[in-house]
């Protein structure tokens, strides 16, 4: 008899992306996949494999205005009780989330109602979100090592590394060969599953000082919010470099592949994709986020010397433009990146966290 696991995860790629290869894996094991989420993974919910997909309530928890606050707990009570009457329903195996403030209501739904649970932390610091469940879950399955949490969440972590989708590990076949000297760049920039009008507004001025031989040689690629897309295009057409700008790249494994050099935030999913992938990549961490979620990230791949984190507000169009001739003068800088990046990967991170699982249902929640 087939074994049920509810996945919960954030609308955005970087939530949902772990839990799709997730889902993936678990299918191929005999796994009945359902899923929780929010409004905004419409945008991935015909790929996701999952019977069913549960739109459920929730909010963010942002400032300390009285009311606000309050139609945010009561979102997040409501969401609570849409998720228990989901699980009541389903009666899954075990709940596993990935976070995000939507995870919040399925997993504290599963301490409720007694339901086997498993938090996955991607970041290298732990979410506002996933802190406020962490306590009632079985297990702490976490991308790289976390430090400085209490003695009773430390008990419960275990490194299974982050999933990527099987996109990318179909990608990952593809190996790194750097560019010729003097030959063609393939440089990709993206900002994430909504893109980020920071690299718009970056990268056509920082090409534009580029010597015109310089820019005859890059082939960009380059996400762009749809508000941005023509500004952006134009500017780059008006430069005589060949790009190609869209909103969201339905195979951005294989762009990053094909990609001699990438420019990108650094969540978690980018970060995992990049080792695994085994590309060098400029990395600008989100500025403001209070964690600083994705500059802990960016450290892990430049500790390995896979990356080289660059903070947005000292990376301007003549920072990128030394980066861009820098590596087009010393190719050797890329490939040893690749190859730096690649050896910190864990591409058999879905494996892991699948068995951690299986193993917490067929104990019931016991920390395995």
């Amino acid at each position: 008899m087939s074994k049920t696991v509810l996945l919960t995860a954030g609308g955005t790629g970087g939530h949902l992306f772990p839990a799709q290869a997730l889902a993936s894996e678990l299918i191929r094991r005999g796994w009945i996949v359902e899923l929780a989420t929010d409004e905004r993974a419409d945008k991935y919910g015909t790929e996701f494999p999952a019977r069913k997909v549960h739109i459920i309530s929730s909010a963010t928890i942002r400032g300390r205005n009285p009311i606000a606050l309050a139609k945010t707990a009561l979102k997040l009570l409501f969401g609570t009780l849409q998720a228990r009457r989901v699980i009541k329903d389903l009666r899954p195996d075990v709940i596993i989330g990935f976070g995000g403030y939507p995870t919040f209501p399925p997993m504290y739904a599963a301490r409720l109602t007694g339901t086997p649970s498993i938090l996955h932390e991607a970041n290298a610091v732990m979410g506002r979100a996933n802190k406020l469940v962490a306590k009632g879950v079985s297990a702490i399955a976490t991308s790289v090592p976390i430090d400085g949490l209490p003695e009773d969440l430390s008990a419960k972590l275990i490194e299974t590394g982050n999933p990527v989708r099987d996109a990318v590990i179909a990608a990952s076949e593809l190996s790194y060969t750097p560019p010729r000297e003097g030959g063609e760049l393939n440089l990709l920039v993206f900002g994430g599953s909504q893109g980020a009008r920071f690299f718009s507004d970056l990268v056509p001025p920082a090409l534009e000082k580029l010597p015109g031989d310089v820019r005859a040689r890059l082939r960009l690629v380059q996400q762009c919010r749809p508000e941005d897309m023509d500004r952006v295009q134009k500017a780059l057409n008006d430069l005589g470099v060949k790009a190609e700008c869209a909103s969201f790249f339905q195979d951005l494994p294989q762009r990053i592949a094909q990609s001699h050099l990438v420019v990108c935030r650094s969540g978690a999913s980018s970060v995992s994709e990049l080792s695994v992938l085994g590309r060098p990549s400029i990395l600008v961490p989100l500025p403001g986020a209070i964690d600083q979620d994705q500059a802990a990230n960016a450290k892990v791949l430049e500790k390995a010397g896979g990356a080289w984190p660059i903070r947005q507000i000292d990376f301007n169009s003549d920072r990128l433009a030394k980066e861009i001739m820098r590596f087009m003068e010393n190719p050797g800088m890329l490939a040893e990146a690749a190859a730096n990046a690649k050896r910190v990967a864990k591409p058999d991170a879905v494996e892991r966290l699948a068995d951690l699982l299986e193993k917490v249902a067929e104990n019931k929640g016991e920390r395995p």
